[in-house]
C-alpha cells in the first residue's frame, strides 16, 4: 500500500508543480535574507513570513495547474482556487496581525524584564506576510504553473 502511494505520487503533475513553486519561493526568500543580512540562517528554509510568500506561491501554482489539468470550470479548480484565496488571506491578514501582536508583547516583556520581573523569552514575530509579499508569491506560483503546464 505504501509503495502504491509513492508510485502514484511519482507521476502526480499537480503535486510536483505545487511543491516546486513552494521550493522556488522559499529559496528566493533565503537568498534575499542572505543578501540582506550577509549571513545564512537555516531557519529561513522552514520559517514563515518574508518575501516572497511561499504559501501564496504553492497555493497559486496548485490552483492554476488544476485549471490547466482539469479545466477552469471544474470542481477541482474551484476547490484549489478557494483554498488559494483563504491561504493568501490568512497569510497577509490573520498571521500578520499575530506577528504584530507578538512584536508588541515582546517589547512589553522586554520592558518588564529590565525591571527584573519576568524571564526574557521572545515570541516569533515574523509569521505573516505583507500584501506585497503575498502578491509576489502568487505571481511566482502562477508563472511556474504556466511555464510547466503539460
Amino acid at each position: 500500500m505504501i509503495q502504491t502511494i509513492f508510485d502514484e505520487l511519482k507521476f502526480n503533475h499537480l503535486f510536483h508543480i505545487t511543491i516546486l513553486a513552494w521550493m522556488i519561493a522559499q529559496t528566493i526568500k533565503v537568498a534575499l535574507g542572505i543578501i540582506r543580512t550577509k549571513k545564512f540562517d537555516f531557519r529561513w528554509f522552514i520559517g514563515t513570513g518574508g518575501m516572497p510568500s511561499a504559501h501564496a506561491a504553492g497555493a497559486s501554482a496548485l490552483a492554476v495547474t488544476s485549471g490547466f489539468d482539469y479545466g477552469f470550470n471544474s470542481g477541482i479548480f474551484a476547490l484549489a482556487a478557494v483554498f488559494a484565496m483563504v491561504t493568501m488571506f490568512d497569510a497577509q491578514g490573520v498571521r500578520r496581525s499575530a506577528g504584530t501582536q507578538a512584536r508588541i508583547l515582546n517589547k512589553i516583556t522586554e520592558d518588564i524584564y529590565w525591571q527584573g520581573r519576568v524571564p526574557d523569552t521572545r515570541l516569533k514575530e515574523l509569521i505573516g506576510h505583507t500584501p506585497v509579499e503575498v502578491i509576489v508569491g502568487s505571481i511566482i506560483g502562477i508563472l511556474i504553473a504556466i511555464i510547466l503546464q503539460k
